[in-house]
């Protein structure tokens, strides 16, 4: 007779322990990041401040009443409307004119296109001190008056490498048998772009179109070289403050903080949106 043996129940493995890597790293990351949110958090937290100072350096109690007086100054709602004019004038030509360099740079071979590549990329490194300078110099040996229209110029000038290198790192990834398929099925080089290329490529527009939004309005130095007479949101500011720092400086930056971070969230949304169809 043969005896069997119960095989012994099977010991659940034991639970590893997951060192706790990195650590330092995490703490240092976090301790960066409070570093950056914490002039931001002072900004927001002195909108509130009800204070009758010049300068908005002491808490001195909480009132919403900045907010609503926001637009009662002329001075800043004069400053605010030329800088967001200048900027939004000046992304609709950066983001036109830097697709297009772009676009040729990232698609098509041509004489000089290593030269083109390191003209944008001097202009992206290059200080705004010296660009400011430079487009000075340029105005007054035209013996152009500065203002509105210099601002303008100017914007467009140092912004569109940004552009076009964004639209560039788009472009070169893109599938070039996509664009034969569509001409092979009879559409024109129009067609093509707009039905196409364009849909291909439109994250990359849409991110230098931001980028070069965020720059122009935000602007100084350059600015500062070319307004004139003009003054923009961030003259106002500079002016303002060596004076004292009236409390709409801190409710407009609260409020250009969260429209940024708006946008931000909303690209980052459709961003996800469009890689889940494929």
């Amino acid at each position: 007779m043969t005896t069997t043996t119960a095989p012994a129940a099977a010991k659940a493995p034991a639970r590893r322990r997951v060192p706790r890597k990195g650590l330092g790293l995490r703490i240092y990351t976090w301790a960066v990041i409070a570093w950056l949110v914490l002039p931001i958090a002072v900004m927001i937290l002195f909108g509130f401040n009800d204070t009758s100072s010049k300068f908005n350096f002491e808490w001195e109690g909480f009132t919403l009443k900045w907010y609503a007086q926001l637009f009662d100054r002329e001075d800043l709602t004069t400053a605010l409307i030329n800088s967001i004019t200048i900027a939004l004038a000046s992304t609709v030509i950066t983001t036109v004119l830097g697709t297009l360099v772009g676009l040729a740079l990232g698609r098509y071979s041509f004489r000089g296109k290593g030269v083109s590549n390191l003209v944008l990329f001097a202009a992206i490194s290059s200080p705004e001190l010296v660009m400011g300078a430079s487009l000075l110099s340029m105005f007054v040996t035209l013996n152009t008056p500065r203002g509105y229209a210099t601002i303008l110029v100017s914007h467009v000038m140092f912004s569109i490498a940004f552009v076009a290198m964004t639209v560039r790192a788009r472009a070169v990834g893109l599938d070039p048998s996509i664009e034969e398929a569509a001409r092979d099925l009879g559409a024109g080089p129009w067609t093509t772009f707009r039905l196409v290329t364009l849909p291909l490529i439109m994250p990359g527009v849409i991110s230098g179109a931001l980028l070069a939004f965020a720059l122009s309005i935000d602007d100084f130095i350059i600015t500062n070289f070319t307004s004139g007479s003009t003054v923009t949101f961030p003259l106002w500011v500079w002016g303002s403050t060596r004076t004292g720092t009236p409390p709409q400086v801190n409710v407009m930056g609260t409020l250009l903080f969260a429209a940024g971070v708006l946008i931000a969230v909303l690209n980052m949304v459709a961003s996800r949106r469009r890689a889940r169809r494929g």
